[in-house]
């Protein structure tokens, strides 16, 4: 519980710092305002892990960066992940919040349960 409570403090502190800047600089969104993060909720059993990915996008533009994907190897849980926030597709590839546009400050968020963390990484997004 205590990663979780870090992970959503750097997240919003990270947000809010890009907010205050993006009121300055006003540029367009680009695959740099996609944060993931990751941390261990629980090792207790099989572990769990709290996924963090987040648009830190601070553009003054209504365009918000949609279809999403998150390179992901052959990602898979023993618990069930809402297939309309987190779904992999095929292998190395996994759709964020089924395709719809991540809104700037909003955070998509799910746990995960693997022996292992899976490693994700930003693969692509549509960007007005």
């Amino acid at each position: 519980m205590a990663v979780r409570a870090v992970v959503f403090s750097l997240v919003i502190v990270t947000v809010m710092l890009c907010n205050i800047l993006g009121l300055v600089f006003s540029e367009n969104c680009t695959s740099r305002d996609i944060t993931i993060s990751q941390g261990e909720e629980s090792s207790r059993g099989i572990p769990e892990f709290v996924v963090e990915i987040a648009n830190i996008c601070a553009s003054n533009s209504s365009c918000a960066p949609s279809n999403i994907h998150l390179s992901c190897g052959n990602f898979a849980s023993a618990s069930e992940v809402n297939p309309e926030i987190f779904k992999r597709l095929y292998y190395d590839d996994c759709l964020v919040n089924g395709g719809k546009p991540l809104k700037d400050d909003h955070i998509i968020r799910f746990t995960y349960s693997n022996s292992f963390k899976y490693p994700l990484s930003f693969k692509f997004a549509k960007f007005c």
